[in-house]
């Protein structure tokens, strides 16, 4: 019957009493997933493009991440870092197999690898720079939400409501002659996104991520890459900065590497290793359980070769999406690289197409007027990603029929 509240609406009003107002939720509720499919609680079906932000790498109730759920609870969750545990010693060796000789921090989410590859920064600019401890960031950049996250961060409707913010941090054009301005005295590090997902998965091009690492050897400062968003075979490559044929000196890591479990890291090649006992630590960061989930999220990505899958679907997506010009689509390009990809619109109708989007059966996510963010697993099948392009077309076709009516 047409006004009779639907378990969305009432969800929606106790969620609006005891949660605090800080998202602009989406109307649909969530009961169950698999791989990229998610059931809300009506019964439909949609097609997952957004992935928990780029978390769900393996899709959702991947069997390696419930059998290593299962099996760890089962035998310890929590400890704590006064005493060794063998998933947390796997997880940091696989990390390093698949990066740079370095040694792993672990930690919780990706804000919290920021603050710890800033407090490696100062610590290192402290003994090894002569006091120097700023850092250059990129504009379009995004580090997190936590305040020193926030003061590397560039985009002012995150900061403003903060500020004050921590010092020390120069916001510059993602260009290597502004880079280069910026790194003068009191400088220690150069901080940078492969591509800046926030800001609507805008790739820095290879040539300049070769030379800010040119930059930093010779001015001797930390190259410090973000890779929380751009890691874990998403585009192609395990770590987006390998395209470029670069090594960082410190790097972070978070969404994807558990797999939908809260878990971080951040490596520090043997020039940054500056931590001794006592100068950082997490409670939870490195738990048992969250490392078990780690190690099989990396292994499974491994066993199952999803980082050149990744690559392959990568593109069939792009192609898929570009296709849709001939159904009247205004799409203007599509940028990004593997999996990690966004649709770009010639009209600011992305708001409208992401509601139409959940009407017609599918996941995306809008940034700004004109672009949607696409995050899918890096499991997903050709004939998903055909379900998805043409519920997305279906959806573009109800926002031209709203506007023409």
């Amino acid at each position: 019957m047409s006004g009779t509240p639907t378990s969305l609406d009432a969800l929606r009003e106790r969620a609006g009493s005891v949660l605090m107002h800080t998202y602009t939720r989406q109307p649909l509720s969530i009961e169950s997933g698999h791989g990229v499919w998610v059931r809300a609680d009506d019964g439909s079906e949609l097609i997952d493009l957004v992935g928990g932000i780029g978390v769900n790498v393996l899709g959702h109730a991947h069997p390696a991440v419930r059998q290593a759920l299962s099996e760890q609870s089962a035998r310890l969750i929590h400890t704590s870092n006064l005493y060794f545990t063998a998933p947390q010693v796997e997880l940091a060796e696989r990390l390093v197999a698949t990066a740079f000789p370095a040694r792993v921090f672990l930690c919780n989410s990706g804000a919290e690898a920021s603050e710890t590859a800033i407090k490696l920064v100062r610590k290192w600019g402290r003994s090894r720079r002569g006091g120097a401890t700023g850092m250059v960031a990129l504009k379009g950049g995004f580090h997190g939400r936590t305040l020193g996250a926030l003061a590397a961060t560039a985009q002012p409707r995150y900061r403003e409501p903060f500020e004050p913010l921590p010092a020390g941090f120069v916001h510059v054009a993602a260009e290597l002659d502004a880079i280069a301005a910026a790194a003068g005295e009191g400088i220690a590090a150069v901080m940078l996104e492969p591509i800046q997902g926030e800001t609507g998965v805008v790739p820095l091009p290879d040539e300049l991520v070769a030379g800010v690492r040119a930059l930093c050897d010779e001015r001797d400062l930390l190259l410090v890459v973000d890779e929380v968003q751009t890691g874990m075979g998403r585009t192609g490559r395990w770590w987006a900065h390998q395209h470029a044929g670069i090594t960082p000196d410190v790097m972070t890591v978070a969404k994807g590497l558990g797999g939908g479990v809260p878990v971080a890291a951040v490596l520090a090649g043997p020039r940054a290793d500056v931590f001794e006992p006592g100068d950082h630590g997490s409670t939870f960061g490195g738990n048992p359980l969250a490392t078990a989930v780690a190690c099989a999220v990396l292994r499974t990505i491994a066993e199952e070769r999803l980082v050149e899958r990744a690559a392959r679907m990568g593109e069939y997506l792009r192609e898929s999406l570009l296709s849709l010009r001939s159904e009247g689509v205004p799409v203007a390009t599509v940028r990004g690289r593997g999996l990690m990809l966004a649709l770009v619109l010639d009209q600011p109708i992305a708001a409208a197409a992401g509601r139409a989007a959940l009407g017609a059966g599918v996941i995306v996510n809008a940034i700004g007027d004109s672009v949607l963010r696409l995050l899918p697993a890096l499991t997903i099948t050709e004939e998903e990603v055909d379900e998805a392009v043409r519920r997305l077309g279906d959806a573009f076709a109800a926002v031209r029929a709203e506007g023409s009516s």
